[in-house]
């Protein structure tokens, strides 16, 4: 599917796609009942209707197929973004075994990877841009902090291992929802699911072609089906783009006060 159609808010996602599913519908059934005249229109009838269950079953699976990529990797990039905001509100909580200037400049630290997450990183994820060559400037700089710590007890050196923990658990799920941000369901899997509903709606529009009024009943029923799944998928296919996607909400929760 093109980008752009990715970019539009789901309503008029939804009329784009019902639109070129009814007009596509609709060709069909005007070329074929074009064609259905003498010899074609008896072998047209001659179709037996038996071959549309499996048809519409062929297409139903796969769009569960497709369904079950996007779903998942939906679910995913929401685990991902909650693991890093716990990772980095770890990090604030931790930082206070440090009283003074460590605790004030990972407090500091925290809220400008929030920050750079929010304003550059998920801009480029919902355009599909983001890659792992982007690198956390504030996450490497606090790991460098952390390691300059001398703690001081029992206390400070557990307080210590849980944050360089928690700082490893930080970068392993921004490197997750980003990798994440790059998947989408690809071209193969689009052309075989399109060409799968184009191949039911030309047999539909054959099996009913001697009564046109019947025949335009069944395609808008079954074009109806196609769009609304076209719809569900593609306003999901992207896990960082349009009105359906993992906003930085949680991350936005944890930004330590200043």
């Amino acid at each position: 599917m093109s980008e752009w159609l990715h970019q539009l808010p789901v309503v008029w996602m939804g009329v784009v796609i019902f639109a070129a599913t009814y007009l596509v519908a609709g060709g069909i059934h005007a070329i074929v009942a074009t064609l259905a005249t003498g010899e074609r229109g008896r072998a047209f009838k001659a179709i037996s209707p038996g071959m549309l269950p499996p048809l519409g079953i062929i297409f139903g699976l796969l769009v569960a197929f497709i369904a079950s990529q996007v779903w998942s990797d939906f679910d995913l990039a929401n685990a991902a973004v909650n693991r890093e905001a716990s990772a980095l509100r770890a990090i604030a909580l931790l930082s206070s075994s440090f009283p003074g200037e460590s605790e004030t400049r990972l407090h500091a630290l925290v809220r400008r990877q929030i920050e750079d997450a929010v304003t550059q990183e998920w801009p480029a994820m919902a355009g599909g841009r983001a890659t792992l060559a982007m690198t956390p400037a504030p996450l490497v700089e606090a790991l460098h902090v952390i390691l300059g710590l001398s703690p001081q007890g029992d206390g400070q050196v557990a307080a210590h291992r849980e944050l360089l923990a928690a700082l490893e658990n930080a970068f392993d799920a921004r490197r997750q929802r980003i990798i994440i941000s790059q998947s989408r369901v690809n071209g193969v899997k689009w052309t075989g699911v399109l060409l799968q509903a184009v191949c039911t709606l030309v047999a539909i529009a054959m099996v009913h072609s001697d009564n046109r009024q019947s025949a335009a009943y069944a395609l808008g029923i079954f074009a109806t089906g196609v769009a609304l799944s076209l719809v569900l998928i593609c306003s999901h296919d992207r896990p960082f783009t349009g009105d359906i996607s993992v906003r930085p909400d949680a991350l936005q929760q944890v930004m330590p006060e200043r």
